[in-house]
C-alpha cells in the first residue's frame, strides 16, 4: 500500500507514523514537509508522482486531506490503483479567524476537498460529527454555485463515506498506567497554540479562578508555531506563579508523565474533528472538561456527559473549581475514562483500519 502524506507534522504526522507501525500491511509512506498548505492543496500529487517509478506497483493508495486527489487519479492514469482519502480535517468547515473573515472567501481550498472527495473511491472521516459537519458544507456550496448545479453531489460522496476513528499513541493496557492515579491540583492544556482552540476563554477562566485564591498547577503542552495569540504571553506574566511548563515538550515520555500528573485536562475548542489530545490526556487520567459541541459528545461515555460537559463560561468556572478543591472526589471516573480511552489505541484501531482495508478491491 502506498501512504501519502501532504502534511507531515503535529497530528498528521502522528497518525502517519502510528497507522505504519501498527498495521500488518506492507506499506510505502510519502511525505512533505508541514508547510505551504494552500501549496500542498494545490502541488502535493505533482511532488508524489514524480518520487512514484510505478504507482501500478501498488494495490492501494492512501492519502489524507492536504492534497488534490482528483488531480493526483487523473495524472496517474488508468494505471492508479482504488485511493482510500482520509479526511483529518476539511478547508469549508475550518472557522475562520477575525483577521479572514475581512478578506474576501477563498473557496479554492475547499472546492479541492470536495473534489477530491467525488474523486476518491472511499472516504474516511475520523469522527460522525466531522463527517456530518462536511456534508452540510457541501450543501451550502451547491447553493452558492450558479446554474446549472451540479446533481447528487451530496448523495455520491455519502455513499463511498464512513467514520474510521484514528488511533493515540499510549498504552493499551491498563496496567501501565499507575502513575494516573495521581490527584495533584494540575491542569492540562496541550493544543496547538491557534484560535480555533479559543485560548482566550481558557485563560480568561484561570484568571477568575486565581482571583478566588484556588491553587492550582498549570502545564500548557501544546505545539507552537512562530506566530500565535497574544494571550499566550499575556497569560506568562498573568500566571506565572502558576506555570510549572510553558510550551511544547518534544520528548514523548516527559510528555506523557506530565499528562500523568495532570488531574484535569480542558479545551475550550471551536473546532475539533477528532480530539487526540483530549483522548491522550484522559487515557493518562486527566479527567476532562469539554464544550458540548464538535466530536467531543461521540467520544465521551453518555453516563458521564453531565460531569465532563459545559455550556458557558461559568459552567467551565465552577467544574474546574469543584475538581481543583477535591482532587479525589473523582478518582474512579478518571479511571473509568482511561479505560474508556483503552479502544482508540492504535494497537485496537490498526486492527480495523486492515481489515477495512482489505475489502477494498
Amino acid at each position: 500500500m502506498l501512504f501519502l502524506e501532504p502534511f507531515f507534522g503535529g497530528s498528521h504526522q502522528d497518525f502517519a507514523t502510528g497507522f505504519t507501525a501498527h498495521s500488518r500491511h506492507d506499506i510505502t509512506l510519502l511525505t512533505l514537509a508541514p508547510e505551504y498548505w494552500r501549496w500542498r492543496m494545490r502541488t502535493a500529487s505533482l511532488n508524489f508522482l514524480q518520487k512514484i517509478n510505478q504507482v501500478r506497483d501498488y494495490d492501494l493508495v492512501f492519502a489524507t486531506d492536504m492534497m488534490d486527489v482528483a488531480q493526483f487519479k487523473a495524472l496517474a492514469g488508468p494505471d492508479c490503483p482504488p485511493l482510500v482519502l482520509y479526511f483529518h480535517e476539511n478547508q469549508m468547515s475550518y472557522p475562520l479567524s477575525a483577521k479572514a473573515r475581512q478578506r474576501k472567501p477563498d473557496m479554492d481550498a475547499g472546492l479541492i476537498n470536495v473534489n477530491s472527495a467525488l474523486a476518491a473511491d472511499q472516504i474516511w472521516f475520523n469522527s460522525h460529527f466531522h463527517l456530518s459537519a462536511f456534508l452540510k458544507e457541501v450543501r451550502h456550496l451547491i447553493k452558492q454555485m450558479p446554474a446549472p448545479r451540479p446533481k447528487n453531489m451530496v448523495d455520491q460522496i455519502q455513499k463511498k463515506a464512513r467514520v474510521v476513528y484514528p488511533g493515540c499513541r499510549f498504552p493499551s493496557t491498563p496496567d501501565t498506567l499507575a502513575s494516573a492515579a495521581q490527584t495533584s491540583p494540575l491542569i492540562i492544556w496541550n493544543h496547538r497554540w491557534e484560535y480555533d482552540k479559543q485560548p482566550d476563554l481558557f485563560f480568561k477562566v484561570l484568571v477568575r479562578l486565581k482571583k478566588r485564591g484556588i491553587l492550582f498547577g498549570l502545564a500548557v503542552l501544546g505545539e507552537k508555531y512562530d506566530r500565535y495569540p497574544a494571550v499566550f504571553d499575556q497569560a506568562r506574566e498573568r500566571l506565572d506563579n502558576e506555570i510549572q511548563v510553558f510550551g511544547y515538550e518534544p520528548s514523548r515520555k516527559t510528555y506523557e508523565k506530565w499528562l500523568a500528573a495532570g488531574q484535569v485536562v480542558v479545551s475550550t475548542a471551536i473546532q475539533e474533528n477528532f480530539g487526540i489530545s483530549v483522548v491522550e490526556a484522559v487515557r493518562f487520567g486527566c479527567f476532562p472538561l469539554l464544550p458540548c459541541r464538535l466530536s467531543y459528545p461521540e467520544l465521551m461515555p453518555e453516563k458521564l456527559h453531565p460531569d465532563i460537559f459545559f455550556r458557558t463560561e461559568n459552567q467551565l468556572v465552577e467544574k474546574l473549581s469543584f475538581h481543583l478543591q477535591q482532587p479525589r472526589a473523582c478518582v474512579d471516573k478518571r479511571n473509568e475514562l482511561s479505560r474508556h480511552m483503552q479502544a482508540f489505541s492504535w494497537e485496537i484501531r490498526a486492527l480495523e483500519f486492515d481489515d477495512l482495508l482489505e475489502t477494498i478491491t
